[in-house]
């Protein structure tokens, strides 16, 4: 019997999760998040005083609602916000911006690009292309055309999510294979970063390490440490400072970086790695993180 089956057998509740997510019922933010956390963590949500970061990533989505964090998410806009801070030498180039996928024209893109949409990271939404006349265009219309009706917001209630506007992004191809920093922002300081590697690989690599480029005991839930590690990268003081400048004011943010021929640049801002659900090995440190956010709770507003 499938996983998910067996779930909602066990806990019948879950069955409104899945009928909100067809858009059959619309439950409120809370509602849904309380029914839908569970499933993940076998354990209740506490909005009242949560303690772990999932649960305290929970409680961001319902109360920390800055119309900023729209633009921070948009993977297009966000390219303008970021500049202004850190400068537009850290952006990678856009070749080309759209609301529809048949408004691209291909032969007038180089050999190599990357095809992403800006609201939608997972689920087949970044095509990496590195010979054009291998890439399967009729699959990436396909995939691409059903993520533009997609709101991500719905899914694991991403506040930021809910009025970006769907777009298609055509970007310079950077490399392949590239190690992924990403740092872990609380409170406007950097303390973690999340190295992502082989990530053409079948499995991707998941390391973290302190700002000093000391390896931690810990990983996510559902990712091993390199076997190789990671050897420390020259450039990590000015990512530091780049994650710093751009992680200000905010109780927890996911800063994303590269570092590609000694030039770093910016990937994307995460309010809510893998929206909250997933959680680190050993289990312990989820609430150790946990501890790191410093929130003002206030009302416990019925959203």
């Amino acid at each position: 019997m499938n996983k998910k089956i067996k779930k909602i057998i066990k806990n019948p509740l879950l069955l409104l999760v899945f009928l909100d997510s067809k858009n059959i019922i619309r439950l409120k933010d809370k509602t849904y998040l309380k029914l839908l956390y569970p499933y993940y963590f076998s354990e209740n949500l506490n909005l009242t005083n949560p303690k772990t970061f999932n649960e305290k990533l929970q409680w961001l989505k319902l109360y920390d609602r800055k119309d900023i964090y729209t633009t921070m998410v948009d993977k297009y806009e966000a390219k303008k916000y970021v500049s202004k801070i850190i400068g537009n030498e850290h952006i990678v180039p856009t070749l080309g911006v759209y609301d529809n996928f048949d408004d691209i024209n291909f032969d007038a893109l180089p050999n190599k690009f990357v095809l992403k949409t800006n609201h939608y990271g997972g689920g087949g939404g970044v095509f990496i292309v590195n010979n054009k006349k291998e890439f399967n265009i009729e699959e990436a219309k396909r995939k691409i055309d059903k993520l533009m009706k997609k709101n991500l917001y719905y899914y694991g209630r991403e506040w930021p999510y809910k009025n970006v506007k769907p777009r298609i992004i055509i970007e310079k191809n950077m490399g392949v294979n590239l190690n992924d920093y990403k740092f872990f922002c609380f409170n406007g300081d950097p303390k973690y970063i999340l190295v992502c590697s082989n990530r053409n690989g079948s499995q991707k690599n998941t390391d973290f390490y302190d700002c000093d480029w000391n390896l931690q005991p810990f990983t996510r839930e559902k990712h091993d440490n390199n076997p190789k590690g990671i050897e420390k990268p020259q450039s990590l003081r000015e990512m530091y400072s780049i994650a710093k400048q751009l992680c200000k004011d905010i109780p927890f943010v996911r800063v994303d970086l590269y570092d590609i021929n000694n030039t770093i640049y910016f990937g994307e801002l995460t309010f809510f790695p893998s929206s909250g659900f997933e959680g680190f090995k050993p289990k312990e440190w989820d609430k150790k993180l946990g501890d790191l956010i410093n929130l003002k709770i206030g009302k416990d507003n019925n959203l």
